[in-house]
Order: structure tokens, then sequence, then C-alpha cells
């Protein structure tokens, strides 16, 4: 791997996920064990959601499967 290489970021150089202060290697990619805690109460609380896409007749789809197993 090349040193110079613009896509990698030397943790010293990164910010804090939550506050942009200097990451610390125990806590990364955060500054603090406070700053880990309050991203996963988000998380908790679902102020974070994962988007996702339902398909149309997905179920229909994977009932015809099971009747066709047995």
């Amino acid at each position: 791997m090349e040193d110079d290489d613009p896509k990698v970021v030397p943790i010293k150089l990164r910010k804090c996920a939550r506050c942009e202060k200097p990451v610390v290697h125990e806590f990364r990619p955060f500054c603090s064990r406070r700053c880990a805690n309050l991203d996963l109460g988000n998380w908790f609380d679902e102020t974070y959601r994962v988007p996702v896409e339902d398909a149309d007749g997905l179920d229909d789809a994977l009932n015809d499967e099971d009747l066709d197993a047995t």
C-alpha cells in the first residue's frame, strides 16, 4: 500500500464522527466514550435509520417458493 494514496486518511488526522474533535484510537471513530455513547443512543432511539425499499409482491413470491418446496 502506498503512503501517499489520497483515499487513505491517517487516524491522527481524522475527526470524530459526532463532534469533529480529533479521533482517539480507543474510541474510534469517536473522540471519547461520551460521543460513542451518544451515537449509540441515537441508534437505540431510532434517530438513525437504514433506508429500505419494500418490494411489492415479495411475500407472494416467498409463499410460492414455500409451496413448491413441499
